[in-house]
């Protein structure tokens, strides 16, 4: 059965753009139709201090379920460099630099709480360019 889901990518190091288009290309082939993409936009760093980052959300039709989902989220970060995952030190993030990050926002209207996967995404609305691109559209 086909599922609606909204991705976030970003990235602030290398290509940025370039990390986003081949992000873009694999998460079609590899996980869905993508039936809409916002515009790029800049923004800050969120939670550390960084360069800028690059940033869109897709909307996807898939037939992977929210694990194999993240699954091939993480395949993809790694086949574009991703070396790192945001860690945790006494219950604070520690980010990092990334070329490409893949957030799984919304997977249809399902609430999953578990210690690898959280959606919708905890920090939707601390994400302002989120916020600002996120349509009810799909």
């Amino acid at each position: 059965m086909v599922k609606r889901v909204i991705l976030s990518l970003g990235g602030n190091i290398g290509d940025r753009e370039a990390y986003l288009s081949r992000a873009t290309h694999f998460i079609n082939e590899r996980i869905g139709e993508i039936v809409k993409q916002t515009p790029v936009v800049e923004t800050e760093a969120w939670g550390f201090n960084a360069a800028p980052f690059l940033n869109r959300l897709l909307y996807v039709k898939t037939s992977l379920n929210p694990f194999e989902l993240l699954e091939q989220t993480q395949i993809i970060e790694k086949d574009l460099g991703r070396t790192k995952k945001t860690s945790y030190l006494n219950g604070k993030a520690q980010y990092t630099d990334r070329t490409i990050d893949i957030d799984i926002l919304f997977y249809e209207d399902a609430i999953i709480q578990t210690p690898n996967l959280t959606i919708p995404h905890p920090q939707i609305y601390n994400r302002e360019f989120i916020m600002n691109l996120l349509t009810d559209e799909i």
